[in-house]
């Protein structure tokens, strides 16, 4: 068993949602959005890294997942958002918790099947895969399917190295 913190940085909000994994079935345990106040980068950064490290303290999450930056026609803006990730990331090495990263386009991969999914379709599937009962928020649905990407990723390697074990045991044979 497993838990995922899923994190989607934003220098305005970021979302998070927290799940549980046990073999190819997943639980929603929680999820929603640190609301950064009105304020300069510094302070910002400084409440994203409390607000993660508050969840982690709460969910005690095994594995850390977030998406990379996607780099958009706005340096200034790709700037920021980096330093949001790198905020957060800072949080979970503080809690000695493995951090792996995941493209927009890997994210939508695994959760809608498609890497050109739009957030429409990524809440829809976020909401059928964890059984909600309505879509939750779009930033919130955005770090679940981080969490579910990275639940998809170990499960899909673990899957990998059983099938790898067979084949080398049948050679042996």
């Amino acid at each position: 068993m497993a838990i995922i913190l899923g994190i989607d940085p934003g220098s305005r909000l970021t979302g998070y949602g927290v799940i549980q994994q046990q073999g190819s079935r997943f639980e929603y345990l929680s999820s929603g959005c640190i609301r950064l106040p009105e304020a300069d980068l510094p302070e910002r950064l400084k409440h994203i890294f409390q607000g993660v490290s508050e969840i982690i303290r709460q969910h005690q999450p095994t594995y850390f997942a977030i998406e990379q930056v996607f780099m958009a026609r706005n340096a200034d803006s790709a700037l920021k958002l980096g330093q949001a990730r790198g905020a957060a990331i800072v949080a979970a090495t503080q809690f000695d918790l493995p951090v792996f990263e995941y493209s927009a386009r890997q994210v939508k991969q695994a959760v809608v099947g498609t890497g050109a999914a739009d957030k429409a379709q990524v809440q829809h599937m976020v909401k059928a895969i964890l059984k909600l009962p309505g879509n939750p928020q779009a930033d919130a649905a955005d770090a679940l399917a981080v969490a579910l990407c990275h639940g998809h990723t170990q499960q899909s390697l673990v899957s990998m190295a059983g099938q790898a074990r067979k084949t080398v045991r049948g050679r042996l044979r």
